[in-house]
């Protein structure tokens, strides 16, 4: 990741207002590529610190984070070649059996993932695998409800970081497993909607393993100064291709080891 970005500090300043006041209306809006480029890793990470400081401002906490486009198919649906990451904050977690407003999510996609929970700081040492292994508390199976602030999803890599990595909410299922237990990249999903299977993989989808996955958003933290914590959440990126969702759906996904996670997506006040 670059340290510096050709493109100035109004140019981010000014894509953090497009996402946020998209957010605060609740009406997507046009990409922010047309402000900090399609690939400016620096100025599109920039962008999501102030959106992320914005919500800090408002009284969020952070609970963790999240890794993004870790799944070559989806990287396929929205034409990157990398994964990225964001901030998971309090107020994105459901639990089972909860009911998330449709609305509660601007343009709701659902995918299937292993979160971890560490139990160990993730601050110095070599952070590969082995050590970031050691480091986690348990996995659980989780459901993460990606959103974009994007019009259409019409995102590019930047588009998607600097709207805190398409980050929307999440739900995590009731099965805790410690890695002695459970072996991450062997684990096979099934995500259905309405009981009709929409999405399949395995956790060799996840950059191979979701716990290198995690190896390497610890490393990316670190770098930037802001490394994982013992108890914070990671949700290591989709087993298969998220899927989007309409009022009324009920999606589950279950992962062998983990066992089933489902949600409910409800009705607005208009019932629709």
């Amino acid at each position: 990741m670059t340290s510096t970005s050709p493109h100035g500090e109004d140019a981010v300043r000014a894509a953090a207002e497009r996402l946020l006041a998209a957010a605060e209306t609740g009406r997507p809006c046009a990409p922010v590529r047309d402000l900090i480029g399609p690939d400016d890793l620096a100025a599109a990470y920039a962008v999501q610190r102030r959106v992320v400081d914005d919500r800090l401002a408002r009284g969020a906490r952070v609970v963790g984070r999240k890794i993004g486009l870790t799944s070559a198919a989806v990287q396929r649906q929205l034409g990157v070649d990398q994964p990225d990451f964001g901030v998971l904050f309090d107020d994105m977690g459901y639990a089972v059996g909860d009911v998330v407003p449709y609305r509660a999510v601007l343009q709701p996609r659902v995918e299937a993932e292993i979160a971890f929970v560490l139990g160990a700081d993730l601050a110095d040492g070599p952070l590969d695998r082995a050590h970031v292994h050691d480091a986690i508390d348990h996995a659980v199976a989780a459901l993460e409800i990606c959103g974009s602030r994007v019009a259409d999803w019409d995102i590019r890599f930047a588009d998607t970081v600097a709207d805190n990595a398409s980050s929307g909410a999440y739900v995590l299922g009731t099965v805790r497993k410690s890695l002695g237990e459970l072996v991450p990249r062997e684990v096979a999903m099934t995500m259905t909607i309405g009981g009709d299977v929409v999405s399949t993989g395995t956790g060799t989808a996840c950059l191979g393993d979701p716990v290198e996955a995690v190896a390497w958003l610890a490393r990316q933290a670190r770098d930037l100064g802001d490394p994982l914590r013992a108890g914070q959440l990671v949700l290591s990126g989709a087993l298969g291709p998220m899927r989007p969702v309409v009022p009324g759906d009920t999606v589950r996904a279950d992962i062998t080891g983990l066992g089933t996670v489902a949600i409910d997506f409800g009705f607005d006040e208009e019932g629709s």
